[in-house]
């Protein structure tokens, strides 16, 4: 087969050679590209009206940026369809699209989000879409649907059959298929405009195929997890605005709120956003038929009118109790050619015209001055100055839009997708507004879902065995409900505070991240342009200003961190260590840990939560940029760092001491609690290099923590007990601090020691070689350290710090090096 296609591509090229237009070549040259790209097909299959091709999309000339890692054309008479992988693992949704000419551009926009988004998970992005050939005309609407269905499932039958399956734990190709990859048994599907109630046709078309992922083939189906009725993605999203105003000093679950939103409380996202505090006053509203608008709400009893709308079935703001709307204040119509306005609402939004347009009144919404802006819509409402609405591309909108430098609210949420464009984010975020980005906001959909997909996976054998029933099954699986809440809101409160760490962290300067885009840039893992992060002279120009990066700058860097550290893994082994075993367990509900213990370290994606999980949990405590400054600086491939890491973690209980600040009130200051994390992750980055330098590779990380954990805790409640001089001084100034700032006397008191703990691996190290006593050597490594001003000098070291690569290695060799002395003396 390989040499007759080789016969016809050198016939085809030879005839290219006599081609005299530039503009046919270049036509011809692509299209024998793509014909070269097609690395499976159904073709051969017998008895086919669908026919499927999958394509290397690398190996297609002049494609749009990002490039897939592989996609799949489906075509029939009634409908055609694309869809978009981003690796070999890979989930995302399949829309229904409305765009004729260009639907696979717009599937490729979204599959680019969704890489995005899908970072706390553990497939890459992908994404779908089917576009018919048919209208509504001469059908009934149920009519019309059966044909729109059919054709989603024939999309599905198109792209299974050229996918393969897993039967006996072997991989097996599809029959009549021939194939120029490699084995690709992984697709799994989810819910997307137009498709929302597809998942159990999915399923159906899975189980056709005998396919290995049965119904977690498509998650959210009969026996999956509802995402309105969980209210997922929009609790993890409230975990956002919860972030946010704790900077503010204010808790949402107590101090009042003033709101606008987009959406009604029929809507997932914005009803149940709006549910999550009963102290929220929502002033203002709109969706596609109402505006909403109470000027004085009372919290309570607005709050339960909106939960009547909510559980009322397709509720609409028409059904708002009037009598509960304050002085002023009316549902209007949008199909209204102008709305008068009352004194109240002239006040609340801060307008001298006594009447408008319903267009010119939203806008009035939007750049209302509240508390929060709550987007639970679709549609984009909120662009850059800079930006036109071509740009845009959404443009039932485009009367609306508003610009970022002229919203006023406070916060803004992002339970909608794309609600505000990126550029639109960095510039609101620079006149001092608290955003992060969609793919922050509401990751808690594609989270659940990932669960939900991995938790059936892990069942599927244990129903196979005869060990349960699907039946019991099923049960399992919505009794583990609230388990499952609980893990994904947590990955949503993790990566929220993490952006606030690296927003914060006076170690993160603008020049190293500059030095760190430039790194992503070097891996071939970003392109700024097509981010819209700032260019290497406007970063330079904030540095000399002072200038930050805004936090949706930020939320991509750490997105994109997390896909750099997850690609540089993919052939690591070290998520074979058994130690972290128990990261795969606790990524799974409590109440299926023990019963399936065994059917969950067989899980096919084993290795691919370890490392998902793993890069998350060091990312959002380190900090991307600052785990690739470690990487330079010491010189070690990161699965070395993971081990390091995990090491001095385990030692010092850092995840428990973690979780405390994080839990610290409000009326602590949050840059107090940015000094805490701050130490922790100094103390992490220098226990890294320790092992890293001093320890055999690759570390047993469970050996290595048995023979430092007990000493090292010893010595961790004593320390502040046996230091000298300036270096005592410096503690009991750090204990002031935190204890005057409202921390609880003993906890100050161990945040206070990390500067000073570094030097416990040390003492360890001299106490094993000299088979000496912990304690004395301990007060002896102080003393000389205080005799020969060492401290001092690693200090003045540090104050010689700045962004150069090369300035910072020199720097901390010359600190290691004080440090080595300093322990040879001993």
């Amino acid at each position: 087969m390989s040499n007759n296609c080789d016969v016809i591509k050198d016939k085809l090229n030879n005839y290219l050679v006599t081609v005299e237009m530039s503009s046919e070549d270049k036509v011809l040259r692509n299209m024998l590209g793509i014909v070269n790209a097609i690395t499976r097909t159904n073709y051969y299959q017998p008895h086919k009206h669908i026919f499927s091709f999958k394509f290397d999309s690398s190996k297609v000339l002049d494609l749009p940026k990002p490039v897939p890692f592989a996609e799949a054309f489906v075509y029939s008479r009634n409908f055609e369809a694309v869809h978009l992988r981003g690796g070999p693992v890979s989930r995302g949704g399949l829309r229904w699209s409305d765009r004729a000419e260009d639907y696979r551009f717009e599937v490729l926009g979204l599959m680019k989000a969704q890489m995005t988004k899908n970072s706390v998970i553990v497939p890459v992005g992908s994404k779908g879409g089917f576009y018919v050939h048919f209208t509504e005309e001469g059908l009934t609407r149920d009519e019309y649907m059966e044909k729109v269905v059919e054709c989603y499932k024939n999309f599905l039958r198109g792209l299974l059959d050229i996918t393969d399956n897993i039967i006996d734990g072997k991989v097996v190709y599809p029959k009549e298929v021939i194939i120029y990859d490699k084995e690709d048994p992984y697709l799994v599907v989810a819910a997307d405009k137009g498709t929302a109630s597809f998942s159990d046709y999915a399923n159906s078309v899975a189980r056709e195929y005998n396919y290995w992922l049965d119904d977690a083939f498509a998650s959210g189906g009969s026996a999956g997890y509802d995402h309105k009725k969980m209210a997922i993605t929009s609790k993890g999203a409230w975990i956002s605005v919860t972030n946010h105003f704790k900077t503010l000093g204010l808790d949402v679950q107590k101090d009042p709120i003033t709101v606008v939103g987009i959406g009604d409380m029929s809507g997932d996202v914005f009803g149940n956003g709006m549910l999550r505090s009963e102290t929220i006053k929502l002033v203002a509203a709109f969706n596609h038929k109402h505006i909403f608008i109470d000027p004085t709400p009372d919290p309570l009893s607005s709050f339960n009118e909106r939960l009547r709308l909510f559980n009322l079935k397709g509720s609409n703001w028409s059904d708002y109790d009037s009598k509960l709307i304050s002085k002023g204040g009316k549902v209007f119509e949008r199909s209204s050619k102008l709305i008068k306005l009352s004194p109240e609402i002239k006040k609340l939004l801060d307008i001298n015209d006594n009447e408008m347009s319903p267009e010119e009144l939203i806008k009035a919404i939007l750049k209302a001055d509240v508390d929060l802006l709550w987007n639970g819509g679709i549609g984009t409402y909120i662009k850059a100055k800079t930006e036109n609405n071509l740009e845009i591309g959404d443009k039932a909108n485009d009367n609306l839009r508003c610009n970022g430098e002229e919203i006023r609210a406070k916060v803004i949420a992002e339970g909608g997708n794309v609600g505000v464009s990126q550029r639109g984010r960095v510039e609101y975020a620079k006149k001092g507004g608290r955003i992060n980005a969609d793919f922050i906001d509401n990751s808690a959909g594609v989270d659940c879902s990932d669960h939900e997909v991995n938790i059936k996976i892990a069942l599927s054998s244990a129903v196979t065995s005869g060990k349960i029933t699907l039946e019991e099954r099923n049960k399992l699986l919505n009794d583990m409900t609230k388990q499952v809440e609980e893990l994904v809101l947590l990955d949503n409160y993790k990566q929220t505070e993490a952006i606030t760490i690296m927003q914060l962290s006076p170690t993160l300067t603008v020049n190293i991240l500059s030095q760190f885009i430039d790194i992503l840039e070097e891996e071939k893992v970003l392109e700024r342009e097509n981010e819209f992060l700032p260019s290497a002279e406007e970063l330079n120009r904030r540095a000399i200003s002072g200038e930050v990066l805004t936090r949706p700058e930020l939320c991509l860097l750490l997105s994109y961190s997390k896909r750099s550290a997850y690609h540089e893994l993919l052939n690591s082994t070290f998520s074979h260590d058994k130690y972290f075993d128990a990261y795969l367990i606790d990524y799974f509900p409590e109440m299926m840990q023990k019963k399936f213990y065994n059917e969950i370290l067989s899980h096919p994606l084993k290795h691919e939560i370890i490392k998902t999980v793993t890069i998350n949990k060091i990312i959002n405590q380190l900090g991307g940029p600052l785990i690739s400054i470690v990487k330079r600086e010491i010189g070690a491939p990161l699965c070395d760092i993971i081990r390091s890491y995990t090491i001095i973690c385990e030692i010092f209980d850092l995840d428990d001491i973690w979780e405390t600040i994080s839990k610290l009130p409000t009326n602590i200051d949050y840059n107090v609690k940015i000094d805490m994390f701050t130490e922790i992750t100094k103390l992490m980055r220098r226990g890294i290099s320790w092992f890293i330098k001093n320890l055999k590779h690759p570390i047993n990380i469970s050996e290595t923590i048995e023979e430092f954990r007990v000493p090292a805790q010893n010595l961790r409640k004593t320390v502040g007990t046996l230091l000298v001089g300036e270096t005592k001084i410096r503690f009991e100034e750090k204990l002031n601090y935190y204890t005057t700032s409202g921390v609880e006397e003993s906890f100050a008191a161990t945040i206070a020691t990390f500067d000073n703990l570094i030097s416990v691996f040390d003492i360890i190290y001299v106490t094993k070689q000299t088979s000496g006593n912990n304690k004395e050597i301990a007060k002896a490594y102080f003393a000389i350290s205080d005799m020969f001003s060492l401290d001092w000098l690693r200090k003045a070291c540090y104050r010689q710090l700045n962004d150069s690569f090369w300035r910072r290695l020199g720097i901390q060799s010359l600190k290691d090096d004080l440090y080595d002395k300093q322990r040879r003396l001993l």
